[in-house]
């Protein structure tokens, strides 16, 4: 693999990861981050080996999965806070809602993605040892590739109430929230927050790109 090649392919694997945790319900809500990550890792690849529309690339339906299970899970206002580094704290409360959506958006369609591909990963938890009044949490997993080296994957999650949430997800030590962060950071520099808020709009606007070739 090229070096410039490793952030969109730390990206889409990242992406992949969290697309396995799109099955969890509110009746599981105080599970432990470990068992919710294995828990709803097992639903997903189920519905990814089973569900017609899904292995027949359904956008739509991807995007009913996505909405319906995926957001619930995970705090996208924390997450867009890592993304956007520094300038979030100078961005008025307006601009921070467009940005939360539009990087939302942007993640949603990575996963969309991601969520076609993904096919037969065999994964490995690792033991999470926690404090009962601990509020953040790193669940540890390795995924094997099929013809591929075992990708290390990090779940970032934080208590929210009884619910654990997904922050952030590091794959072979790459974060996929502040990956982001220079890209982000340039476009500040260049056109403000709302230069950055355009750029989102107009991605997201884009045809969703093909996944990068993983090797």
């Amino acid at each position: 693999m090229h070096r410039n090649d490793r952030p969109a392919t730390a990206r889409w694997l990242a992406a992949a990861t969290f697309a396995l945790m799109l099955g969890a319900t509110a009746a599981h809500a105080q599970d432990a981050p470990d068992a919710l990550v294995k828990r709803v890792s097992e639903d997903v690849l189920q519905i990814a080996k089973t569900d017609p529309r899904v292995q027949q690339g359904d956008r739509a339906r991807i995007k009913e999965v996505i909405d319906t299970k995926l957001a619930p899970h995970f705090d996208f206002e924390r997450m867009t806070a890592l993304a956007v580094g520094r300038s979030w704290r100078t961005a008025t409360p307006e601009q921070q809602q467009q940005l939360i959506e539009q990087f939302k958006t942007l993640l949603s369609r990575t996963y969309s993605n991601a969520f076609v591909q993904y096919r037969d990963q065999q994964i490995t938890y690792k033991p999470l040892r926690l404090d009962p009044s601990a509020t953040e949490a790193t669940v540890r997993t390795e995924i094997a590739r099929p013809g591929g080296t075992p990708v290390q994957i990090d779940y970032s999650m934080a208590k929210k109430g009884n619910d654990w949430k997904a922050y952030d997800v590091i794959v072979g030590g790459v974060s996929l929230v502040t990956n982001y962060r220079d890209e982000f950071n340039q476009q500040v520099q260049s056109g403000g927050v709302d230069g950055l808020i355009k750029s989102l709009a107009a991605k997201n606007a884009a045809p969703t790109p093909p996944p990068p070739v993983l090797k």
